[in-house]
This record gives structure tokens, C-alpha cells and sequence, in this order.
């Protein structure tokens, strides 16, 4: 199995309607991402890269150390999780990314996120 392969990403969103204004074409998002790690080596999460793209096609990549501040190192077997926002100007949009990540071998890989649907309630049918 590829080290790529061995990470396994879960994602559930959230419209938060409190924070958003769509007169204001102001759309936000909660989303919150479960890391596990299936391979047997631990590794550690160096960075993020996210696409975002709304309806307009308007695209945002958003690009950076860790994640919420962390580096978590996940250990075989392991899960980290956690929660993020994303704010677009349309109902609905897709982001997709990866994460650099470090194995305990020493080798850098990229695990990749398979895009994601952002959407309003009762707005996908």
C-alpha cells in the first residue's frame, strides 16, 4: 500500500446559517475532517492546501502549515479530527486539497481530499 494510500479522510459540512448573510452573498460553512491513519507507520500532517470553488467559479486556495494550528503526528491505527470554516459567495460550492504529510521512515507524501459538496440546506436535491 502506497503511504498516500494509508491515510483515510472523512469530511461532514455544516451551513452556518448564524454567520451567514445571503443577501449579502455571504455563505458559510463549517466542516469538520477526520484524519485516520491505516498504514503502519506514524505520520506527521506538515501543511494544507485547499481549492474552493463556488458557483460563480470563483476559486480560493488557501494554502499553509498544519492545521488549526497543530502538527498532529497520528500513529498507526489513530484518527485526528477536527473542525474548520470555509466562507463563499454562493449557495453551494466544492472544495477539494491535500495534506503534505512526514512518515516516520522520513519520507514526504501527499495525501489527497477528495472534493466535497458545500451547500445550503434543501438546496441539492
Amino acid at each position: 500500500m502506497k503511504l498516500s494510500e494509508s491515510i483515510k479522510i472523512g469530511v461532514k459540512t455544516l451551513y452556518l446559517s448564524e454567520q451567514s448573510d445571503p443577501k449579502a452573498n455571504r455563505f458559510v460553512f463549517a466542516y469538520s475532517i477526520e484524519i485516520h491513519n491505516a498504514g503502519d507507520e506514524a505520520v506527521e500532517l506538515l501543511s494544507r492546501y485547499w481549492h474552493i470553488k463556488d458557483d460563480n467559479e470563483k476559486v480560493q486556495e488557501v494554502s499553509g502549515e498544519g492545521v488549526v494550528g497543530q502538527k498532529p503526528l497520528i500513529l498507526p491505527g489513530q484518527a485526528f479530527e477536527y473542525t474548520s470554516g470555509a466562507i463563499i459567495g454562493t449557495e453551494t460550492g466544492v472544495m477539494h486539497g491535500s495534506y503534505e504529510m512526514l512518515a516516520a521512515s522520513g519520507r514526504k507524501f501527499n495525501a489527497p481530499i477528495a472534493p466535497f459538496l458545500l451547500s445550503m440546506p434543501h438546496t441539492i436535491h
